[in-house]
C-alpha cells in the first residue's frame, strides 16, 4: 500500500465504527474486517521522519482525547483502532464460547502467535514464553535465578524499576545499589559498570535496564553484558520499555534473560509480556513456584510450546490480549520498527531542542545519540524534591493541559518525565517547550 493509499485508509478508518454489531453477532475477527486493509504500509524507510502530513495520517489510527496533551505514553500504549477492534472482536467470541473456546482451540490459534514473536525477536520458539507484563518476567527471572551462593553479592542501579530493585533484594543475598551518572557516553557507562563489579568482586548478579523508565536513558546492553561475563556475571536484563521504541531482537543485547512488554511501544493491548531464557541457559532458571510439572501427575505436558513456560506461571490471564497480538505486530510491521523508533526520538529532540538553553530547566538526560530513544525527562533546577515535581506535572496539566508524570528514585531527585508516541505531533511538542518556558 503506497503512501496514498494509506491517507485514503486513514480517513475511511476515521469514519468506521471500532466494532460492527454485525461482526460482534457473528464472532467474526479482524482478519475478516476491511479495517485490516487499511493500516499503513511504509516502504520508503525514513523518508516520512518529519513528514507531519504523514503523521497526521498516523493519528487517525487512534482514538484520542480532545481535551489533554497525552505526554505520558510510558505507562502503557494506545492500541491503534485497528488492534483495538480485534481486541474487541476476541472478546467478544472468548466470553461467548468460554472454556468450549480455550481448552479446545485456543492452543491451535496462539501457536503461530508465539511462534512469530519468537522469529521477531531472532530466537528459537522455545526460548519464551508469554506472560502478563514484563515486570511479572522480570520477577520470576530474578526469583528463579539458581547459581548464588550464600555471600555471593546482586547489583542494580538507580536507574533500575522499583519492583526488579525490590525483588534483587528479596533474594537474601547482600545487595549493592549503584547510582549512575545522569548524563555520560555509551563507553563511560560500560566503564562505570566495569569499575563497580571490579570494586565488589563478589557480584553475580546484575540487573541492567535497557531504557530506563525514570528518564529515558538507553544503555549499551549488549557491551555491557560481555564485559560482564568476563567476570563471571550474568544479567538479567529489563527490556520493558525498549522494544518498540527502539528496534532490535536479542541477538542485539547478548543476553541470555530478558523480560520484554508488548502493550507499551509495541501496541498491544494491556497484558502481554515476553520471557526470555537461552537455551542453553533454561536449567539456571528454576521452575516457576505453582508450575505443576513438579507433580509429575499429567499425562500429557502443559506446555506443548516449550519449557520456558514452567519458569513462569501466570493463571488464567486474558486470551484476548493475547490473541490481539498479531493485529499490534501488523500495525507495527507496516510503519517499520526503524521508522517507528526514528519518529519518537525526533518528537523528544523536538522539545528538547527547544528548551535546552531556558536557565532554569534541567534536562535529565544525556545528550549522545546512541544513549536515548524517545522519553526524557526535566527537573527545574534545585527542585528534586517529589512533591515539587508533582506540583510541575499538575501545574502543566492544569494551566497548559499537557499530561506529564512525576518520577522519582533518582539518586539527583525526583524530575518529570515527558513520553512522546507516534500519535503525537509537532504542533503538541512545541506546545510543550512554551509551557517549560512560562514555568
Amino acid at each position: 500500500m503506497k503512501r496514498r493509499n494509506f491517507i485514503k485508509g486513514a480517513a475511511a478508518m476515521a469514519a468506521m465504527p471500532l466494532v460492527s454489531n454485525s461482526a460482534l453477532a457473528s464472532g467474526t475477527t479482524l482478519a475478516s474486517n476491511d479495517m485490516a486493509n487499511t493500516i499503513i504500509n511504509n516502504s520508503s524507510g525514513l523518508k516520512h521522519v518529519s513528514d507531519e502530513a504523514f503523521w497526521q495520517q498516523v493519528r487517525q489510527h487512534y482514538q484520542l482525547p480532545s481535551d489533554v496533551i497525552q505526554l505520558e505514553n510510558g505507562n502503557w500504549g494506545v492500541m491503534s483502532k485497528s488492534v483495538l477492534q480485534s481486541y474487541m472482536s476476541h472478546t467478544q467470541r472468548v466470553n461467548q464460547y468460554s472454556s468450549h473456546y480455550s481448552r479446545r482451540e485456543f492452543m491451535q490459534e496462539f501457536k503461530p502467535i508465539h511462534e512469530r514473536v519468537a522469529t521477531i525477536l531472532g530466537c528459537a520458539a522455545t526460548e519464551i514464553a508469554f506472560a502478563r507484563g514484563a515486570t511479572e518476567v522480570l520477577n520470576n527471572l530474578i526469583a528463579g535465578y539458581r547459581n548464588l551462593k550464600p555471600n555471593d553479592v546482586v547489583m542494580y542501579a538507580d536507574t533500575d524499576y522499583d519492583s526488579m530493585q525490590a525483588a534483587m533484594c528479596q533474594r537474601s543475598n547482600p545487595v549493592v545499589k549503584i547510582n549512575l551518572p545522569e548524563r555520560a557516553s555509551a563507553e563511560e557507562y560500560v566503564a562505570f559498570y566495569r569499575a563497580a563489579i571490579e570494586q565488589h568482586p563478589r557480584v553475580k548478579l546484575l540487573l541492567l535496564t535497557h531504557l530506563s523508565h525514570r528518564h529515558g536513558l538507553v544503555l549499551p546492553i549488549k557491551k555491557i553484558v560481555a564485559m560482564a561475563r568476563e567476570y563471571g556475571v550474568d544479567c538479567i536484563v529489563d527490556a520493558a520499555h525498549s522494544w518498540g521504541q527502539i528496534n532490535f531482537n536479542v541477538a542485539d543485547l547478548g543476553a541470555d534473560f530478558v523480560g520484554f512488554n508488548l502493550h507499551k511501544w509495541m501496541g498491544a493491548p494491556i497484558g502481554v509480556g515476553v520471557m526470555y531464557i537461552k537455551s542453553s541457559r533454561l536449567a539456571d532458571i528454576a521452575p516457576a513456584i505453582g508450575d505443576t510439572t513438579v507433580l509429575k501427575t499429567n499425562s500429557k505436558s502443559d506446555t506443548p510450546i516449550g519449557a520456558t513456560y514452567n519458569r513462569i506461571h501466570t493463571g488464567t490471564f486474558n486470551y484476548a490480549a493475547w490473541l490481539a497480538v498479531p493485529a499490534a505486530l501488523d500495525f507495527h510491521d507496516n510503519i517499520g520498527g526503524d521508522l517507528k523508533a526514528a519518529r519518537i526520538k525526533y518528537l523528544r529532540d523536538y522539545w528538547v531542542n527547544q528548551v535546552a538553553e531556558i536557565r532554569q530547566v534541567q534536562l535529565v538526560a544525556s545528550n549522545e545519540p546512541d544513549t536515548y530513544a524517545g522519553i526524557c525527562s526535566f527537573r527545574l533546577y534545585g527542585e528534586t524534591s517529589v512533591a515539587g515535581n508533582e506540583a510541575i506535572a499538575a501545574k502543566l496539566l492544569q494551566q497548559h493541559k499537557i499530561f506529564s508524570v512525576h518520577r522519582n528514585g533518582l539518586a539527583n531527585g525526583a524530575c518529570v518525565r515527558i513520553t512522546p508516541a507516534l500519535f503525537n505531533t509537532t504542533a503538541e511538542m512545541n506546545s510543550l517547550a512554551q509551557a517549560l518556558k512560562a514555568l
